[in-house]
């Protein structure tokens, strides 16, 4: 049985690492979709959809499954989202969530949603880490080694807090 387990994965971190070791139990193969692919270099997506796939890829190499990374670019209609990431994915027979759309949608198209716990939310979660970039805090020990030495390859961590500087003027607009 093959499963699929979508993400932003801005980055990715222990509790999406988690989270495919709880799903690599269930299932024979893994689909992992990189989503929200177009974007990057923002405070919310400061990574490209290439380094989200080498952090994923990297990490997820200790588990024994076959896994496949697949980039999904945003569609902004709800209603044709699951065909969508079915056209862009391998063939999948469960998905995995705890997204109460992502959940829904499947549900609708017909595809079986399976959920697992969350693994320490209050800490693990992208916004989290993000600013702790920004701020120059331990965002190291909440991603697996594999993901961090891809943010120091790319400069991510160095990138966010470019991009989310003041030029220090006080005019509206860009």
């Amino acid at each position: 049985m093959r499963g699929f387990y979508i993400g932003r994965f801005q980055p990715y971190h222990d509790g999406h690492h988690h989270m495919v070791e709880e799903i690599a139990d269930q299932v024979d193969e893994l689909v992992l979709g990189i989503g929200s692919a177009g974007d990057s270099h923002s405070r919310r997506n400061p990574f490209t959809a290439g380094e989200r796939v080498m952090m994923v890829t990297k990490s997820v190499a200790e588990f024994d499954i076959p896994t496949y990374v697949v980039p999904i670019e945003d569609l902004e209609r709800n209603s044709v989202w699951v065909s969508h990431v079915q056209s862009m994915s391998p063939a999948f027979d469960v998905a995995f969530s705890n997204n109460p759309l992502v959940i829904r949608l499947f549900e609708e198209a017909g595809v079986e949603v399976r959920q697992s716990p969350m693994f320490h939310r209050e800490v693990l979660e992208g916004t989290e880490l993000r600013e702790r970039m920004i701020d120059g805090g331990d965002w190291e020990s909440l991603v697996p080694d594999p993901a961090a030495a891809v943010i120091r390859e790319c400069g991510g961590d160095k990138r966010i807090q470019q991009v989310t500087d003041s030029d220090g003027a006080t005019h509206t607009g860009r």
